[in-house]
């Protein structure tokens, strides 16, 4: 947490960045289908190697307190319904500004903090722009025919342009499983470099849709591809699937960025979504992230959580950690 504590309380709160701003950003590189086919996936060693996890790691008491808070840094704070309103979302991005009460924060002796970004629908792009203006915290939004990207190509690329046009600092794209899962690698890669090309200096996060892919193999391969392309994060799952971040599911996909940094020297950023909704699965995550990308992957230019209910348990964790009581779920409701 030292980045955070070097910081004055009084000082406008800015600890999470725009994805990659902090180094080169990821220009992608042409298509080398001789290393996308010769990628594979042991997944029975995977799946041994995840289920361990969860009881390989553990920190306590004041480091707990202190993952936890940096857990929320990197939270893309979302709401993704049909039934959104200007006023959910306004409440969301008054969270987002302060997701942590100044209470528990005075106790543990740290600065105000904010979560990484706020994702919506584009319809809300503008209003949540508004309600954001001044604190640093980029609005991201889903696109391309989200979730299923089953749309025209044309009006897909044109949903990417109206949303950058509208404020929109990041882009969540969804790319076609179809490619994935026929192994039309050069489709996926001119899909994904047109999305790119349109999003011009926003960033954009690929979404793989994993648990739709048929395989562990197909998502490394995916991941790579979209990389190449240039994707300045992949992100497991709209949400939105019946399977969404799973721990095989990251270790693959880290895996690649992390084979693609080796090669290239380029880092992309990684977002698990859809489905961790509890603090004890972000510790798993933060430090398996740890173990096979490094620390400088723990900052919110290149890991994010796409989630809701998740910054909710962890203020009832760190009200625990402060209080030695779990408060009630409604103290911290999003919106």
């Amino acid at each position: 947490m030292e980045s955070q504590s070097t910081q004055s309380a009084e000082t406008p709160v800015r600890t999470a960045h725009l994805p990659l701003v902090t180094e080169p950003r990821n220009p992608g590189t042409a298509l080398d289908l001789d290393w996308v086919r010769a990628v594979q996936a042991n997944t029975s060693a995977i799946e041994r190697r995840a289920a361990t996890l969860p009881g390989r790691r553990s920190v306590k008491k004041d480091y707990q307190a202190a993952w936890l808070l940096k857990a929320v840094t990197m939270i893309d704070l979302t709401t993704l319904s049909g039934d959104d309103t200007v006023g959910r979302v306004r409440r969301l991005c008054a969270k987002a500004r302060q997701p942590v009460s100044g209470a528990l924060l005075d106790a543990m002796d740290m600065p105000a903090i904010t979560t990484g970004a706020v994702c919506v629908y584009h319809d809300m792009i503008e209003t949540a722009v508004d309600a954001l203006k001044g604190t640093g915290i980029p609005v991201a939004a889903v696109s391309t025919g989200f979730p299923a990207g089953l749309s025209p190509f044309h009006l897909r690329v044109a949903e990417i342009e109206e949303s950058v046009k509208a404020g929109a600092e990041e882009i969540d794209i969804v790319i076609s499983r179809r490619h994935v899962l026929s192994g039309d690698w050069q489709a996926l890669y001119d899909e994904m470099k047109a999305f790119r090309a349109a999003c011009g200096d926003a960033h954009v996060k690929a979404i793989l849709a994993t648990g739709e892919l048929g395989s562990l193999r197909n998502v490394a391969r995916a991941s790579l591809v979209c990389m190449m392309a240039g994707a300045d994060f992949i992100k497991t799952s709209t949400g939105k699937e019946s399977v969404n971040a799973t721990l095989p599911v990251t270790l693959v996909m880290i895996r690649a960025i992390r084979d693609y940094y080796d090669r290239t020297g380029y880092r992309v950023g990684y977002k698990p979504a859809g489905g961790i909704s509890k603090a004890k699965d972000a510790l798993v995550y933060l430090s398996l992230i740890k173990d096979e990308l490094g620390d400088r992957w723990l900052q919110p230019d290149l890991f994010r959580f796409g989630a809701s209910s998740l910054l909710g348990d962890i203020e009832r964790q760190l009200e625990h950690h402060v209080t030695g009581a779990y408060s009630a779920g409604y103290r911290h409701s999003m919106g």
